[in-house]
């Protein structure tokens, strides 16, 4: 069985939680990315796609755009800001989509337990980009 802990948050305060919010990296193209974060400082695509903010013939695996993700954090942590929750605990959530509902829990858990598969992995994820997000 894995071993899951509780864990203090870092999260935008709720007033601004809905400007900060942004679909998973993964699930979006530069282009639509860009889209989605224009006009809005506080979205959350600056960090996880900072190649948003750099000219297209930019890589978006290379060291600029890290550097930038980097920078782009330390504004949202300011900008938004970021406030670390109080005490460890776990974080439940519910998605809806149309007639489809799902709930969640959001937990730390054990890299050796991911590493060791009694994390049961949703996907398997490419080491290309198990390697950018580490580097990221």
């Amino acid at each position: 069985m894995a071993s899951i802990y509780p864990f203090r948050a870092r999260m935008p305060r709720p007033d601004v939680a809905s400007r900060v919010a942004a679909v998973p990296y993964d699930v979006v193209s530069r282009e639509e990315a860009a889209n989605l974060a224009a006009d809005n400082p506080l979205s959350f695509l600056h960090v996880s796609r900072a190649e948003i903010d750099l000219p297209p013939e930019i890589d978006a695996a290379s060291d600029e755009v890290y550097e930038l993700a980097k920078k782009n954090f330390e504004t949202l942590r300011e900008a938004a800001p970021l406030i670390d929750d109080h005490v460890e605990t776990y974080y439940f959530y519910r998605i809806t989509v149309d007639d489809h509902r799902q709930t969640g829990i959001a937990a730390a858990v054990s890299v050796d337990d991911y590493d060791n598969d009694i994390v049961k992995k949703h996907e398997k994820t490419r080491p290309d980009k198990e390697d950018d997000r580490t580097r990221h």
